[in-house]
């Protein structure tokens, strides 16, 4: 059993983004492993293991246009499913 069981990606496109303080966020408010939080202050890609992918896409398009997005279940692709 995964403790994580969303892969959440997405691209962030907004203006003045700051990755350090995206990530910092991450750590602070949400549960999860294997963040991933770069880019520059115009795009910003995520990438984050979570049980709550809802609230990551919230947090996200609160910083600006959010796209590209995939939320995948781990869980289900672990035992040979599509996710």
């Amino acid at each position: 059993m995964l403790q994580y069981r969303y892969d959440t990606q997405l691209l962030i496109d907004g203006e003045d983004l700051d990755e350090d303080e995206i990530n910092d966020y991450f750590v602070k408010n949400f549960k999860g492993d294997c963040l991933l939080a770069v880019g520059d202050e115009d795009l910003i890609k995520i990438h984050y293991h979570t049980n709550e992918p809802w609230k990551v896409l919230e947090y996200c398009a609160s910083l600006g246009e959010i796209y590209d997005i995939v939320v995948e279940d781990m869980d289900r692709q672990a035992r040979g499913l599509k996710g």
